[in-house]
Formats: structure tokens, C-alpha cells, sequence
């Protein structure tokens, strides 16, 4: 097995210059970076080479980095990854989450942002505590040593946006577009409506260690509870 220091990203892309961009930037942050441009090849990668996340764009040449994503999980590969996709795509990132990608970054994008979700990812992998907040999607559910709350469907799907975003700002647009934007609703006031029903029905939030935060002119964020 290739064995690769911890602190290395694996880049998976066909596009050669985005590639190079993207290891570039990372090199610069510290990180060591490996690359690969098709499905098979980052598949042996992920198996024989030890990383400690990867970038994954949604489409690689003719093949499919969800289904790479997909497979990685299956394999019981449990690492960070993080999707690239086009604006437009908006259904490939609900799919790629399900897949199993930690979270989901829309080209074009802050390389800054790039990085800062990339260390929110790393620190939740590295944490082997179990998460304070537990989501059964079964029964609409969360449940914590504090408590829990039963949601409506739509409450819960957008906690659970949230809670797979953890520590990034999710902007209006890009929960409207997840959750409303194929449901012929014509306003992403909805999103704030529903952000307050949340709110309401958890108001012992501070229970199960989280606090849904707006940011001015941007979104909104979940954010864990800072203890003292």
C-alpha cells in the first residue's frame, strides 16, 4: 500500500489546469496534493494511498464523480470529500450529497472558501467524539442527550442541509434552489419563513449543542455552541 503523509489532498478532476490551480493553492496552505482524472484511477487512489480528504468535481471527463463518491462510501472509505460542481447543477448537488460528499462548493468559487470548508470537514473527521446532534429521517426526528424534537418534512430537510454544511454560510438562494426551486415557489422568503419555524420549535436548540445563526447580506450558518 502507498502510504502518503497525513495532510494530503487528493484532486479529482479532468481538467488539467484546474487541477494544477487547485494543488497550487493548496501547496501554498501546507498541504500535499496527488491528482487524478478519471473514476478507476482515483478509485486505486483512495484504496492504496492514505489521504486525509478529497476534491471531487461532478463531472470527470465522460464519467461521474458522484458515482466515484458513491463507491468510496461504500467501500467503507469514511474520509472528507468535497464536490465541485457548475451553478446550474443543482440537482447533482442534492444527488452528490446523498452519495455521501460532506459537502458541496459551486463553480465559481472563493479559494478561500475552498480551504475554509475544507478544515471544517478535516476537524469533524479528526473529532471522535459522537455528534451532539442526531438526525432519524425516519421518524423527522433529532435527538440528543438533551432531548428531542419531532419537525415536519420540510423543517427537517432543511435542518439537515444545514447540519450536512455544518460551519459554512449557506446563502438564501442555494436553500431556496435545493429545496423549493422545483416546486414553482417564486420566493426565497420562504427559506426565512422556514428558518423561523426552526427556530420556534427549538428553542432548547442550545440543547443538542448547535445555533442556527444569521449572517448579514449572506445566509444563514450551523454553528456549534461555544462552551465556557
Amino acid at each position: 500500500m502507498t502510504q502518503v503523509e497525513q495532510n494530503t489532498i487528493l484532486i479529482v478532476d479532468d481538467d488539467a489546469e484546474i487541477s494544477a490551480a487547485l494543488a497550487r493553492g493548496l501547496q501554498m496552505q501546507g498541504y500535499a496534493t496527488v491528482s487524478e482524472s478519471s473514476v478507476g484511477a482515483a478509485l486505486i487512489r483512495f484504496r492504496e494511498t492514505r489521504v486525509s480528504a478529497a476534491i471531487v468535481d461532478v463531472m470527470i471527463g465522460d464519467e461521474s464523480g458522484i458515482a466515484l463518491v458513491r463507491s468510496v462510501r461504500r467501500e467503507g472509505n469514511s474520509k472528507p470529500v468535497l464536490m465541485l460542481s457548475a451553478l446550474s447543477e443543482i440537482e447533482d448537488r442534492a444527488l452528490g450529497l446523498d452519495a455521501g460528499a460532506n459537502d458541496y462548493i459551486v463553480k465559481p468559487f472563493s479559494f478561500d472558501e475552498l480551504v475554509a470548508r475544507l478544515k471544517v470537514q478535516e476537524k469533524r473527521s479528526d473529532s471522535p467524539e459522537k455528534p451532539a446532534l442526531v438526525l432519524d429521517p425516519q421518524a423527522r426526528v433529532i435527538r440528543s442527550p438533551g432531548g428531542q424534537v419531532t419537525l415536519t418534512e420540510r423543517e427537517f430537510s432543511l435542518l439537515e442541509i444545514l447540519v450536512k454544511h455544518e460551519g459554512a454560510v449557506l446563502s438564501r438562494g442555494e436553500i431556496f434552489d435545493t429545496l423549493w426551486a422545483d416546486e414553482g415557489t417564486s420566493s426565497e422568503n420562504v427559506v426565512d419563513v422556514y428558518i423561523g419555524y426552526l427556530r420556534k420549535k427549538l428553542l432548547s436548540l442550545s440543547d443538542f449543542g448547535f445555533q442556527i445563526k444569521t449572517i448579514r447580506s449572506r445566509g444563514f450558518i450551523l454553528e456549534p455552541l461555544k462552551t465556557q
